[in-house]
C-alpha cells in the first residue's frame, strides 16, 4: 500500500498530540481526548496504539474531534477584572495642589466619595475595577480644568469613552443630594439673610440676587439655532440666584441660550416660592431684563430724582453680588468658562454638569475652601462676569409701587 504524504502527516499528528496530552492525564482512545479518571464515556474500552510502521493509511487512524485551541475538558481560564488604580495618593499630596486640582480640600473629598460610594459601586454582572475614589477624582479634574486630555492621567488606563461612562454615573449620583446642596432660605433664615444683603447695599428686606449667564456646548444639529444667543454662539441660558455670601440657593439650568431671561423665570420654581414669602415682605433683585414685580425689584429706568439715584446705586451694589458669584464659580469650574472650551455633550448632561458645579461650588463655600489661582496663590476676590444681556422688559405701573415705596422710605 503506497504511503501518501497527508497520511505521514496525519499520523505524525495524532501521535504528537498522544505525546503532549500524556503528562497532563489525558489518553487517546476511540472516544477521542478523556481524561484517565474519566469513566462516563470510554469504560471497557481498550487503548489504541499508533504504529506509524504499519497504519498508514488515512482510514486506519482514529483522528479526534476538532475542539479548537483547547482540548475538550480543559477549563477556560477566567480573566480577572481590570483594576484602575489611581496614579496619585492624596494622602501624599500637599493640601494647596489638591484644592488647586480638584477644587476641594482631602477632608472634603473623601466625605464627598463616601456619600457618593453606594452609587459608584460597580454592578456584580458588569464590573468596572474602578474605584469609587478614582472617579470621583476624575471628574472633579475634569470639572476643574475642563479638558479631558488632562484627566486621563488621573486614573490608570482610562481611556475617553470609559471616562463618559464614569462622568455620566458621577453625575447622576450628585443629582440625588441637589436639594441637600441648594436650597432656598427657609422663613426661620429670612432675618439673616436680609441682614447680609442689607449690609451691601441698604436696600431692605433682599433675600436674593437674580440673573443669568451663559455656558458654550456644541448644540445638536437638528436644533443649533434654537441654541445660538445674542452673542452668536451656541450656549445654555443659567438662572442662578445667589445669596450675599455668593451661596447659589437656586439654579434652572434647562433652558437653551436663545430663551430670554424674563421667559426662564416666570417658568421656573422662583414665582411659586416667592409669593409664598409674599406674607413676610421680601423681594429679589434683578436687573432691567427681567419685569418689575411685587417680589421683584429692578432698576429705574430714567432715573428724574435725586432719590431715584440714589436707589439705583444702591441697587447696582447689592445685585453685583451675583456677578461675582458666577465670576466665582466658572474660575473654580472651568468647564464653564470660555475658556475651558465648549462641552461636547448633549444638552441634558450639559444641565447636569452646571448643577454639579453649583453643588460643589456651595460645598467649598460651607467647607470655607479656599480658591487658588493657577500658580497657588490665594485668588481674593473673583472678577465679576460681565452680565447677560437681554431686551429690557417694560415696567408694569401696578407693580412699580412697592419700589415707588421702598424709594420714597429709604433713599430721599
Amino acid at each position: 500500500m503506497a504511503v501518501t504524504p497527508a497520511a505521514v502527516r496525519t499520523a505524525t499528528a495524532g501521535a504528537l498530540r498522544h505525546w503532549l496530552l500524556k503528562p497532563i492525564g489525558f489518553n487517546v482512545n476511540q472516544c477521542g481526548f478523556a481524561p484517565r479518571s474519566s469513566t462516563a464515556d470510554c469504560r471497557g474500552v481498550p487503548r489504541q496504539r499508533i504504529d506509524l510502521t504499519s497504519h498508514c493509511h488515512t482510514s486506519q487512524v482514529r483522528q479526534p474531534p476538532f475542539r479548537g485551541h483547547r482540548p475538550l475538558g480543559l477549563a477556560r481560564r477566567r480573566m480577572n477584572p481590570r483594576v484602575y488604580r489611581p496614579l496619585v495618593d492624596l494622602s501624599t499630596m500637599e493640601e494647596r495642589h489638591i484644592i488647586l486640582t480638584y477644587r476641594l480640600d482631602r477632608a472634603t473629598i473623601h466625605e464627598l466619595c463616601a456619600q457618593l460610594e453606594p452609587d459608584l459601586m460597580s454592578p456584580i454582572r458588569q464590573p468596572t475595577g474602578i474605584p469609587p475614589l478614582v472617579q470621583v477624582l476624575s471628574v472633579l479634574h475634569f470639572l476643574a480644568s475642563g479638558s479631558f486630555q488632562t484627566t486621563v492621567g488621573i486614573a490608570s488606563g482610562m481611556s475617553q469613552p470609559m471616562f463618559s461612562k464614569v462622568l455620566s454615573r458621577v453625575l447622576s449620583a450628585l443629582m440625588k443630594y441637589v436639594r441637600s446642596y441648594i436650597i432656598f432660605p427657609e422663613v426661620g433664615e429670612l432675618a439673616t439673610v436680609k441682614g447680609d444683603f442689607y449690609a451691601l447695599g441698604h436696600i431692605p428686606n433682599v433675600i436674593g440676587a437674580i440673573d443669568g449667564t451663559h455656558v458654550a456646548l456644541v448644540p445638536p444639529r437638528d436644533r443649533e439655532q434654537v441654541y445660538r444667543n445674542r452673542k452668536s454662539y451656541h450656549s445654555m441660558n443659567i438662572q442662578v440666584v445667589c445669596l450675599a455670601d455668593q451661596y447659589i440657593s437656586h439654579v434652572n439650568a434647562k433652558f437653551p441660550g436663545s430663551v430670554h431671561d424674563a421667559y426662564i423665570l416666570r417658568n421656573s420654581s422662583i414665582p411659586y416660592v416667592m409669593e409664598q414669602l409674599e406674607r413676610h415682605r421680601v423681594w429679589l433683585l434683578g436687573d432691567s431684563g427681567y419685569p418689575n414685580l411685587s417680589w421683584l425689584l429692578t432698576p429705574v429706568r430714567n432715573p428724574r430724582t435725586r432719590a431715584e439715584e440714589r436707589y439705583n446705586e444702591a441697587h447696582g451694589r447689592t445685585r453685583r453680588v451675583i456677578e461675582r458669584t458666577f465670576g466665582l464659580l466658572k474660575a473654580r469650574f472651568r468647564c464653564l468658562h470660555m475658556t475651558g472650551g465648549s462641552l461636547m455633550y448633549s444638552p441634558k448632561k450639559v444641565c447636569h454638569i452646571i448643577v454639579a458645579c453649583c453643588m460643589l461650588h456651595n460645598l467649598a463655600l460651607h467647607r470655607q475652601v479656599p480658591f487658588l489661582q493657577e500658580d497657588g496663590r490665594d485668588g481674593g476676590v473673583v472678577a465679576a462676569v460681565e452680565p447677560v444681556e437681554s431686551d429690557e422688559e417694560e415696567d408694569d405701573g401696578a407693580e412699580t409701587d412697592n419700589r415707588d415705596r421702598i424709594i420714597e422710605q429709604y433713599f430721599q
